[in-house]
């Protein structure tokens, strides 16, 4: 039988504020246990939540980024259900009246076409703490510093139909996030995770088949591998006469499979109801512009201006818009550059991750800035120096060792240019390899790169390539 993946995301996005959702307890990222949790996160007797206006902005951006309705009145409500990290007893969560409604999204896998995903909704809620296991032989110690840490949940809808997707997906709200700078999207430390549905159903069936929800996934490769396990599973389950059972799932890295963690609830299950400690949000049109009036450019609006305005191809307008982080650096540095945009975007996408990739390091860190870059890519375009010598001096660079003017002019690695001098050389080079030049002209074409190859190794790299080859095809001829 042919089977089809459906699959669906519930996104958890840290909100970026310095205080939590309902306290003013930090959120900053790793204080000693229990260091960052207060009385009103901890839900003690006789305190109350105030709601942090910053977090009801950064939701109505996000939602105004894909498209979505955003309401006018949403409303918080108790999610209720007993976990030792969870405090309370209840999660404050928005449930029948989130704050973003609705919206879409394009994806696109290498080598298909674009899809779109619809988005369910969106809405505020605060995070639990955190268990830990590994240090505490037979025993469980528990974190509550990241409760009541605000998060945006991003739900789709069932739309995905392969782990790539599913993937392409959750990159796609990952850049957005940045994008906005609602969320840091930093996956080691918790900041954006996802709850994958995965479910199968006889191809051509519109009815849906049973999910396995998979929580807490922390990278994209645990995503797609997850999945891929899940969907392999549910297959063997169900050829084999059984039947899937709705429950929820842990992924288990080391192992690469998921394993039952507990039968899945429904949401009558947790007995939502409005909270009484809080207000409804209620946000009117004015307020909604205002928040409109600050979204930055997004990554596809970027993208197809790289495309339109620098001439681009769309696959690298797609990497150097990954990431806003990235896509500052190219501007910044194909600006100081010059006219040759798709040279930046080489170097930039070449050289540059490269080494950015083997140090294990991201944009912020990167020993050349974006200026420094620019500013030697401007000597390649006006023929100080050539492409060659550029990578010297990138390297140089790179350690430190001060701009691209100071390095070429202490290491002397400025194009030789002076046409009558590379002459001179090339006569040497054919005078004293006749037996070469007799080769060339009864058509050995490819003996054209040896005499390029002496040129250069008698000028030490600097001569001018083009001159070089205009120079050969001349004396040779």
């Amino acid at each position: 039988m042919e089977w089809e993946i459906v699959i669906g995301l519930e996104i958890h996005a840290q909100l970026a504020t310095k205080s939590k959702i309902f306290s003013g307890a930090s959120t900053a990222y790793g204080a000693e246990p229990n260091t960052q949790a207060c009385a009103i996160d901890l839900g003690m007797p006789g305190v109350l939540p105030v709601l942090n206006k910053e977090v009801v902005r950064m939701a109505v951006k996000f939602g105004l980024a894909v498209g979505s309705r955003v309401s006018n009145r949403s409303v918080f409500a108790r999610k209720n259900y007993f976990y030792p990290d969870l405090p309370k007893g209840y999660q404050i969560s928005q449930f029948e009246l989130p704050i973003v409604a609705g919206g879409r999204l394009e994806i696109q896998v290498e080598g298909e076409d674009a899809r779109m995903i619809a988005i369910t909704r969106a809405h505020l809620e605060e995070d639990a703490g955190k268990s830990l296991h590994e240090d505490f032989q037979g025993s469980t110690g528990i974190d509550l510093n990241r409760a009541g840490t605000p998060l945006l949940e991003i739900v789709s809808e069932p739309d995905m139909r392969s782990a790539k997707e599913a993937v392409a997906y959750m990159k796609k709200i990952h850049s957005l996030v940045q994008y906005l700078e609602i969320c840091d999207g930093n996956m080691q430390e918790g900041s954006f995770r996802c709850d994958a549905n995965v479910s199968i159903r006889p191809k051509g069936q519109e009815k849906l088949g049973t999910r396995s929800e998979i929580k807490n996934l922390n990278s994209f490769r645990f995503v797609e591998r997850a999945i891929n396990f899940e969907v392999e599973r549910q297959i063997d389950v169900i050829e084999g006469g059984a039947k899937v059972v709705q429950e929820t799932r842990l992924y288990d890295a080391d192992k690469d499979e998921t394993r039952s963690m507990r039968s899945k609830e429904e949401a009558f299950d947790y007995r939502y109801f409005p909270d009484p400690d809080l207000l409804p949000i209620e946000l009117d049109e004015a307020y909604i512009e205002v928040v409109r009036g600050t979204l930055p450019e997004l990554p596809d609006e970027k993208k197809a201006r790289f495309m339109a305005e620098l001439g681009l191809a769309e696959y690298e307008a797609g990497v150097l818009t990954a990431s806003r982080e990235l896509a500052d650096y190219f501007e910044v540095a194909a600006k100081i550059a010059g006219d040759d945009a798709k040279r930046t975007a080489n170097w930039v996408m070449g050289d540059l991750l490269g080494a950015l990739n083997k140090a294990g390091k991201g944009i912020p860190d990167s020993p050349v800035s974006a200026e420094r870059l620019g500013g030697m890519l401007q000597r390649i375009n006006d023929n100080t120096i050539s492409g060659k010598i550029a990578k010297q001096v990138f390297e140089c660079m790179w350690h430190g060792e001060g701009d691209a003017d100071s390095v070429i002019e202490e290491k002397g690695l400025k194009q030789m240019t002076d046409s009558a001098a590379i002459e001179k050389i090339i006569d040497e080079i054919i005078a004293n390899s006749p037996a070469q030049l007799a080769q060339y002209r009864s058509g050995k074409d490819k003996l054209f790169g040896f005499f390029v190859g002496q040129v250069m190794k008698a000028t030490q790299g600097k001569a001018n390539p083009a001159q070089v080859n205009a120079l050969l095809k001349q004396k040779l001829a």
